[in-house]
């Protein structure tokens, strides 16, 4: 992340704020610029992104891990902005958008947890298929079946026969970024799929 800008983005006049409603002393600098987003400044909520997200970044990754940080960060600042209009000022702006990073980050912590499931479910179908009922194991085959080409083309080679990304790049034709992202993105659908269906049988 680089330096924050210098520059002044918007003047609050913070006398127009309610101080007593807050529950831990005066309102904060972020709080302020809260407040001021949730009516609707944009310059004020660029503001309290650049000045919140070091620390909303360092606490996503405790909570995950450094490569998942950005994208649970990205996360935690949508949720943030889509909630801004519930934000009443009545508590500290950054402990409530550390609240919802902690919901974001188990949130991913979940999903990822379900991704690995579903790859070790399929990975076993393909060592010892008489491991797991044919049910299942037919199960399985179609919810892979049911992904786009490129995206199953790209999960069954990288996730189920072990190939590495660049083995699965060239055997594509495309770049190695194409093909993370196209495994990623099979194993948000698989997994939703599964979720969904394991929760309405109740397993």
């Amino acid at each position: 992340m680089g330096p924050k800008s210098q520059e002044s983005f918007v003047t609050l006049d913070e006398s127009s704020i309610d101080t007593e409603k807050f529950q831990n002393g005066p309102v904060s600098s972020l709080t302020t610029l809260a407040i001021a987003a949730r009516e609707g400044d944009r310059r004020a909520l660029t503001r309290f992104v650049e000045e919140s997200q070091a620390d909303v970044w360092r606490y996503c990754a405790y909570l995950t891990d450094t490569q998942s940080a950005d994208d649970v960060t990205q996360d935690t600042y949508t949720r943030a902005i889509g909630s801004l209009h519930r934000f009443r000022g009545e508590g500290d702006a950054k402990v409530w958008l550390l609240s919802i990073a902690r919901r974001a980050a188990a949130d991913h912590l979940r999903t990822r947890a379900r991704r690995t499931r579903l790859v070790e479910r399929l990975r076993n179908d393909v060592v010892d298929p008489t491991s797991r009922s044919t049910d299942s194991s037919l199960e399985l085959t179609e919810l892979v079946r049911s992904l786009d080409t490129e995206r199953r083309d790209a999960f069954v080679l990288t996730q189920i026969l072990g190939l590495g990304y660049d083995e699965a790049a060239r055997i594509c034709d495309c770049p190695i970024g194409t093909i993370r992202s196209r495994v990623a993105r099979a194993r948000d659908e698989l997994a939703s799929t599964l979720y969904r269906a394991e929760r309405a049988t109740g397993s």
